[in-house]
């Protein structure tokens, strides 16, 4: 695994030719300024060439350094040019990344799309759409609400409806909509809720007769050269709207830069202009909210996901800020974006820094995420190799675990309800591989078929195991503890970030005969 850099300049080599005596200048003028890279299609640039100084997006990296924040990726361009980028080892370039609510801006512009064919109108009535999904009773608020309100999160719903809570249901999440309570006249309370957005792609796909992700494909997709897009489907055979999407860094930072060019892409026009101008705007009233997308200071807006991912505009500056994260909490990093920008665009190009370049190329260069695993083994790992701890009952439905050491590396086995689950850990070096293993509850309700994990093991003490996995599609990096007492052993586990509960209950388990 090897982190992505800028332009192909690997840290050694920078550091050999500059221990060679090669001046900074000369080898800041021998890199190219501009190029275009054949995996995302968009172009590149000095940023000093579109008026970035490159030491402000160090300052900008650093505070977030100081601050503990965990990033796995970001971009910046300006005029149309990626000035800067990087990710976090294991995180890179061409994997796709969950998006969570950053989906709710990508839906917004199916709804551009379908108005502008006039599949449907603003003004429609939602429950026009889904006579056969109606409770028996429809109040006058229910029947009052329309397509523009459930873009507005003006529903006229009390409370917040997340994505965890309707993920584990197996019937018509349209039914279950259809039955919470319509407490406020409709376009009169903001309320943010995914079910909101969840009703805008039922409509797409009831008014279309094509998923959202479909629809959007020939539309929205192929145009910008977005070719990696996985989108979970709900009980009703439809995308969720709200979230569900996954796709790659660079995929944010084209929905973002397709808004800031008023909805052009290579001359060619995506989304209509007037719709981006309202999708982008504040609406009446006290929310910064406009349609499925939030509205920051000055002019800017973006589009935001749960533990921060991030495409932020600045129309103004013709520039976009993109990065992906396990953030709890968008209030911890949005401060850090307003210091540094849109302070950090000048009105034009400005003389280019060589230092301040090269020193932000290798600051990007070294970007990691996790630490160099310190070799260890233990006396246990002959004893418990290959054998079985059965589980004691518990709310997890886990009923057995397995540890299977050889080579420096563990395979460890989870059975549960689900059936039984493998993840290889290295116990020399990080392992990447898939895994099936069970992860709902501390991954805020999403349990994908198959998840790509980076594995790795510690034996902290001779009778206790620290395995760390980091599911790299995603922003959940699981922490595990095994500690070993004779025949026993107590398992914990744990996650960096969630919208519910940060830890399960403890697991007991007893090694169980030999066969």
């Amino acid at each position: 695994m090897t982190a992505h850099l800028n332009y192909g300049v690997s840290r050694r080599g920078l550091g050999s030719m500059l221990a060679g005596g090669i001046a900074a200048s000369a080898l800041a003028r021998s890199l190219p300024a501009f190029a275009t890279s054949a995996d995302d299609g968009l172009l590149r640039s000095r940023p000093e060439d579109q008026g970035v100084d490159p030491a402000a997006i160090q300052a900008f990296l650093d505070d977030l350094a100081d601050a503990k924040l965990e990033l796995h990726s970001f971009m910046l361009s300006r005029g149309g040019k990626v000035v800067s980028e990087g990710w976090w080892r294991p995180y890179s370039a061409p994997r796709p990344h969950m998006m969570h609510s950053l989906t709710k801006s990508v839906t917004a512009c199916a709804v551009g799309l379908a108005l502008a064919e006039k599949r449907f109108a603003m003004t429609d009535k939602v429950i026009s759409f889904f006579p056969e999904h109606l409770p028996p009773v429809v109040s006058g608020n229910l029947a009052a609400m329309t397509v523009r309100d459930l873009l507005t999160m003006r529903t006229g719903h009390a409370i917040e409806t997340s994505g965890a809570e309707w993920r584990p249901l197996k019937t018509s999440w349209v039914a279950e909509f259809f039955k919470i309570p319509v407490v406020y006249k409709p376009n009169t309370h903001f309320q943010y809720t995914s079910a909101a957005t969840y009703m805008l792609s039922a409509i797409i796909t009831k008014t279309t007769g094509m998923r959202l992700r479909d629809y959007l494909e020939p539309r929205l997709f192929q145009p910008l050269g977005i070719t990696d897009v996985y989108w979970d489907l709900g009980p009703d055979n439809i995308n969720p709207g709200a979230n569900g999407l996954s796709w790659r860094t660079a995929d944010i930072q084209k929905l973002c830069m397709l808004h800031a060019q008023g909805g052009r892409w290579n001359g060619r026009q995506v989304l209509p202009a007037d719709w981006v101008a309202a999708a982008t705007r504040r609406e009446d009233g006290d929310a910064d909210y406009g349609f499925q997308w939030w509205i920051g200071p000055g002019d800017a807006y973006y589009c935001l996901g749960l533990f921060c991912q991030v495409g932020l505009v600045f129309p103004h500056h013709d520039a976009v800020l993109s990065f992906t994260a396990a953030i709890d909490g968008s209030r911890l990093i949005l401060p850090y974006v307003w210091k540094h920008f849109p302070s950090a665009f000048a009105a034009g190009p400005i003389p280019r820094k060589d230092a301040a370049y090269l020193g932000l190329r290798e600051r990007i260069g070294r970007l990691n995420l996790l630490a160099p695993i310190i070799p260890t083994t233990s006396p246990l790992e002959s004893k418990i190799s290959g054998r079985c701890f059965e589980v004691a009952p518990n709310e997890d439905g886990v009923k057995a675990l397995g540890f299977s050491f050889a080579d420096g590396r563990c395979l460890f086995t989870q059975e549960d309800e689900r059936g039984t689950h493998t993840i290889q850990v290295g116990l020399r070096d990080w392992v990447e591989g898939t895994t099936t293993m069970t992860g709902a509850k501390l991954h805020h309700e999403y349990e994908p078929d198959s998840m790509p994990v980076v594995a790795g093991a510690e034996w902290i003490e001779s009778d206790l195991l620290k395995m760390t996995w980091q599911f790299v599609e995603s922003a959940f990096r699981d922490t595990v503890i095994c500690r070993f007492d004779d025949d026993t052993l107590t398992f914990d586990r744990s996650v960096n970030v969630n919208s519910a509960e940060l830890f399960r209950p403890t697991l007991h388990a007893k090694l169980a005969a030999r066969g």
